[in-house]
């Protein structure tokens, strides 16, 4: 169950029509990205740390570039914050190789991402029971389209989009607009799904339902507008959904 919501949000409407489409989030919501711990703890790096800090990094990072008005491409946001984390006193002096070797090793562990295993039964199951899906990453395209293949299941997904397109990062305002653009549906009819309350909250302030998948039990900001569905997994959100009339 999730938790109250801000005190600037309206009362929550109850969801109890099936939504039409799902847009998904990639990082973290579908990729699991401990192929990224192994590659730093095979460099010598503290790869539990810096794992953990690595995607709250890039993403402040690409945030900050985005409200200032000149947003930067995903990959050149994380290889900035390899470069200063793997470059740091008590780091560098641990690597197997050249910093700046380092840093593209590093950034390989994406082309080695797998999804959840709650991820490709949940996503069948909404496919197969007409829910149109699309996938939506403030990171590469490329990247998010050869995950879904490694996976089996780009064909479930109608459209993979990036924030590359709108030019501006998630969650600015104009990139929930994209992927409205793109599915030709009124914001209403559309489930957006994340694991990050700062996602969710940036689509229900555009006008989507949301859902949140909450693998690790932390709790829900209570800033942040509460979600229309919470569920432990993609495959357990699937049951929420398909129990809508």
């Amino acid at each position: 169950m999730a938790a109250p919501s801000g005190a600037d949000a309206p009362p929550p409407v109850p969801l109890t029509v099936r939504p039409r489409a799902a847009v998904f989030d990639v990082n973290e919501t579908l990729s699991d990205t401990a192929a990224l711990r192994a590659r730093l703890h095979a460099l010598g790096a503290p790869a539990e740390r810096l794992h953990a800090r690595f995607l709250p990094s890039v993403l402040r990072d690409g945030f900050a570039r985005t409200f200032a008005g000149e947003p930067v491409p995903f990959r050149r946001v994380a290889q900035d914050v390899l470069r200063a984390d793997l470059g740091a006193r008590g780091v560098r002096e641990h690597l197997d190789r050249d910093l700046e070797e380092a840093v593209e090793f590093a950034l390989g562990a994406f082309s080695e991402f797998t999804v959840h295993p709650d991820v490709p039964a949940g996503v069948r199951r909404l496919r197969a029971a007409g829910v149109e899906l699309t996938a939506f990453t403030n990171g590469s395209g490329a990247q998010c389209e050869e995950l879904l293949e490694r996976a089996g299941v780009r064909a479930e997904f109608s459209h993979v989009l990036s924030v590359e397109v709108p030019g501006v990062w998630k969650p600015h305002p104009g990139a929930y607009a994209h992927a409205l653009s793109v599915g030709g549906r009124p914001a209403g009819e559309v489930l957006f799904v994340a694991v990050h309350p700062w996602d969710l909250d940036g689509a229900a302030r555009a006008g989507f339902r949301t859902a949140l998948v909450e693998r690790e039990g932390r709790p829900y900001p209570s800033a942040s507008r509460t979600p229309d569905l919470s569920a432990t997994g993609v495959d357990a959100l699937a049951d929420l959904v398909l129990a809508l009339p």
